[in-house]
């Protein structure tokens, strides 16, 4: 059993990526100022930043799709709580299956639900911005190729080819059809916040359960992430954050 079955979601996290809500306020807002009709997320979890291009866009009505029934579900109780729930659909399933084109389109950390790689994802988003519309491409980069100790660190597997550099992925952005507007990419803070948050949860879980039968398997778990990511990936696995337009 993993730690989530053990313990349970991990409830600390408002967006599933290293963003802070500042910087994700300032995202919904430049979204929304284009007064978008209609809003679709694309493996939207709980669909934290479609809901705030929402609330600031009273005319545009939102669409997200998800694998997860259970982030759905968290999905619906917040748009119900902010009074969007009229104006937001969510439906369960795989992304390509499920796609429309809106005027505004997220994918946020999880282009692997709409192709085999970056570049086919992007290729597969583009026909789904309308003309003249926004897309909020959240994908994982390397601020720099690691050297071969940091790799080893890594997820089994990870090498210096598993990720492509910033530039690379605005170059693929523009060979898709898009123009970029803004490229960035998490600070060390909001992935600092990141790592904690997700594994808050559990780590207070082990603190008030240290004899439970599935202490050590919580443990081993917490502390082989934990040496992932502050012996391994942190300062050189980056988050980019890409706001691309299209042509009117």
């Amino acid at each position: 059993m993993t730690v989530e079955e053990i313990v349970g979601p991990a409830t600390r996290m408002v967006f599933y990526s290293p963003m802070s809500e500042e910087r994700a306020n300032r995202i919904a807002a430049d979204l929304a100022a284009t007064e978008p009709a209609t809003v679709a997320d694309y493996a939207c979890g709980w669909g934290e930043l479609l809901l705030r291009v929402l609330a600031l866009a009273p005319a545009a009505r939102g669409y997200g799709v998800d694998l997860s029934g259970r982030e759905l579900a968290r999905a619906r109780a917040n748009a119900a709580a902010r009074g969007l729930g009229d104006r937001v659909e969510f439906v369960e399933g795989p992304a390509r299956e499920n796609a429309r084109p809106a005027d505004v389109v997220i994918s946020s950390g999880a282009w692997q639900a709409l192709g085999r790689n970056v570049t086919r994802a992007l290729e597969t988003l583009r026909p789904l911005v309308n003309p003249g519309g926004r897309l909020f491409f959240g994908v994982e980069h390397w601020e720099t190729v690691p050297p071969p100790e940091r790799l080893a660190e890594m997820w089994p597997g990870t090498t210096a080819g598993s990720y492509e550099l910033l530039a690379d992925l605005a170059d693929h952005a523009v060979a898709a059809g898009f123009r970029p507007l803004r490229i960035e990419s998490s600070t060390r803070a909001e992935w600092d916040d990141y790592e904690s948050l997700e594994t808050m949860d559990a780590e207070e879980w082990l603190l008030a359960n240290p004899d439970h039968p599935d202490a050590a398997a919580v443990r081993d778990e917490l502390d082989s992430k934990r040496s992932i990511w502050l012996r391994g990936h942190r300062d050189y696995f980056g988050f980019a954050m890409l706001t691309l337009g299209v042509p009117g």
